[in-house]
Formats: C-alpha cells, sequence, structure tokens
C-alpha cells in the first residue's frame, strides 16, 4: 500500500465524508498523516471511489487501488485515463452498483472516464434531476461536489480567501461564470493534509475544504476534464429521445 497514495486520497475524500455523504464514520481518522494504515482501511469503504480506483489500477496493470498515480488519474486526472476502456468500466458498474437508481451511466459506455467528474456529472442523479427542472439545490450540489480550482487571496488560521468560478445553469447547459471569493478551509483543529497555503497558490476545492496545492498542470487537467464531462453530457441531452 502505497503511504503518498492513502493520504492524498485521504485529502480528497475528507470533506464529503465528513458531510456525511459517502465513507465510514469518524471522518477525522482521514486527518491523521501518521496513520496511513487506517486511512487504506478507510478507503475500502467508499463504495463509489474505490470501483473506480480497482478498475484503474488493474487497466495499467498495477498492483494497488492506492497507488499515487492511480489516485492522482481519479481525482485529478493524467495519462492512466488513457489506459482504461469506458465500456468496461460501465460493465464493472453495473456489477457493483446493481440497482443503484439515477444518473446517466448506464448509457455511457462511449464515453465513460474513471474520473470524478464522471462520478458527479452521470452516476449522481443531479445532472438528470437540474436538466429535467432547473432545480438550485441540484445545481448547488453539482458546484461544490465536483473537484474545482481556485487561487488563495488570503490565509486567516484556518481558513482562507480564495477566488474560484461556480456553476450556473442558464437554463439549456451548465456553464462556469466569473470569479468569485469564498472563505474555505484547509485545517480544523490543528489537522490538515498540506503543508500551509500562502496568497497565490493555486488550489483543488471539494465543497468548502481545500484539498491540495496544485501545479498549473494539474489545475488545467482538473479544469479540462471537467470541461469534457459537461460537453458529454450537453451532446447526450442533445440526441436524447
Amino acid at each position: 500500500m502505497s503511504a503518498e497514495g492513502a493520504l492524498l486520497f485521504a485529502r480528497y475524500a475528507y470533506p464529503p465524508n465528513e458531510l456525511g455523504y459517502c465513507g465510514p464514520a469518524d471522518a477525522s481518522a482521514l486527518l491523521r498523516a501518521d496513520a496511513t494504515d487506517g486511512i487504506e482501511r478507510r478507503a475500502r469503504q467508499f463504495d463509489g471511489a474505490w470501483c473506480y480506483l480497482e478498475f484503474l489500477a488493474e487497466s495499467a496493470g498495477l498492483p494497488d487501488p492506492l497507488d499515487v498515480r492511480v489516485v492522482e488519474a481519479y481525482w485529478i486526472g493524467n495519462d492512466l485515463l488513457e489506459q482504461m476502456d469506458s465500456a468496461a468500466l460501465v460493465n464493472r458498474m453495473l456489477d457493483r452498483f446493481r440497482g443503484q437508481t439515477g444518473g446517466t451511466w448506464r448509457d455511457a459506455a462511449h464515453r465513460a472516464l474513471a474520473h470524478h467528474s464522471f462520478q458527479v456529472f452521470d452516476v449522481y442523479p443531479w445532472a438528470r434531476m437540474l436538466r429535467t427542472s432547473g432545480n438550485p439545490t441540484a445545481l448547488s450540489v453539482l458546484d461544490q461536489c465536483r473537484i474545482r480550482t481556485g487561487v488563495v487571496l488570503r490565509v486567516d488560521g484556518e481558513s482562507a480567501t480564495v477566488e474560484s468560478r461556480h456553476l450556473r445553469w442558464d437554463g439549456r447547459s451548465m456553464v462556469t461564470g466569473p470569479s468569485q471569493q469564498e472563505v474555505v478551509r484547509w485545517s480544523v483543529g490543528g489537522r490538515s493534509l498540506i503543508g500551509g497555503l500562502s496568497p497565490g497558490d493555486r488550489v483543488a476545492l471539494h465543497w468548502d475544504w481545500v484539498c491540495d496545492v496544485l501545479t498549473e498542470q494539474q489545475s488545467a487537467r482538473i479544469e479540462s476534464l471537467e470541461v469534457r464531462q459537461r460537453a458529454a453530457w450537453e451532446g447526450d441531452r442533445a440526441t436524447a429521445p
């Protein structure tokens, strides 16, 4: 098991776990950088994410689903995504998520991707709900659940003010609006899995949490994969009967 991969997984999985949306109880255990064995055991209980990690590892011929390259591919994106087969992923999901309702993933054998953006926009029911009703709650959940990028403007204790772009719904499609400021957390109770923040840092955000400090290439990957996913979603919407 890769300790580096386990910590990378925890950085991104902590915020929805803390909110009770996925994974086992006691999310604070994910912030124990000195207990990566425990993080690995917990990671296996994230049913959705673990399915993708296993699939990515198998597709790349890697023995460890928490190999840092695998974890990065799922949350951020890297070349491992190019080695996977979309139809095979959907077949795996049909077996693993049998009985799960909602979403559009069953019809995505031509474009499925083992990336968090696919989980958000195709597997969860919120995008379909937004498409059919324009429900503002659906838009808010999609916006917060996706991994989005931002730039740190200032740091105040365990919080930071960042500038980022949020999703908007124009009645037909999802678009990103202009940059705006928001206050997010990067540490809680003195615990964090990043070394600290400085103004100008480019960061990954998940819900109200700073997951990581990104390189320009990583930031571009996250943004381009989301654009790809939303474009694919819109394309399927346009051809739907």
